[in-house]
């Protein structure tokens, strides 16, 4: 195999490995956990990045509740929807991408694919056709 041909194989895989890095941004944003405390009183949903994108309350539970215990039920429901929406997503890292070097601004959805330990690793081969058009002879 040519050296043209082993650069050209080499770009293909780093490519390949760039755009899985993508994939697995894009489904973290597709994340969603719902909890439901307790008896029903409250409903939290959080999306891959953290946020809570609704909240309800499907009984009129929460209308018997000191406004401290409801506080502190939404407060708890908000938390394990959070954890469960951080563990789904560690889980889709893990399984998807390399260990190590994760950045939080990647696992939260925001982050580029460049962060994630200098992108996917490049073969010294393909850095010096980039950075010099031409591979050293060695």
């Amino acid at each position: 195999m040519s050296i043209d041909e082993q650069i050209e194989q080499l770009m293909a895989e780093y490519r390949e490995q760039r755009d899985r890095v993508s994939d697995v941004q894009r489904r973290i944003t597709d994340v969603s956990s719902t909890v439901t405390a307790p008896r029903q009183v409250v409903e939290v949903t959080v999306n891959g990045p953290g946020e809570v994108t609704a909240i309800s309350f499907p009984t009129g539970a929460y209308r018997r509740m000191a406004p401290k215990e409801l506080a502190d039920v939404l407060v708890a429901t908000l938390a394990e929807a959070r954890a469960t929406s951080v563990a789904a997503v560690a889980r889709l890292v893990s399984e998807n991408l390399p260990a190590g070097g994760i950045p939080a601004g990647f696992l939260s959805g925001g982050g580029r694919v460049s962060e994630v330990d200098g992108g996917p690793p490049m073969p010294d081969l393909v850095r010096e056709y980039l950075t010099n058009g031409r591979p050293s002879a060695g």
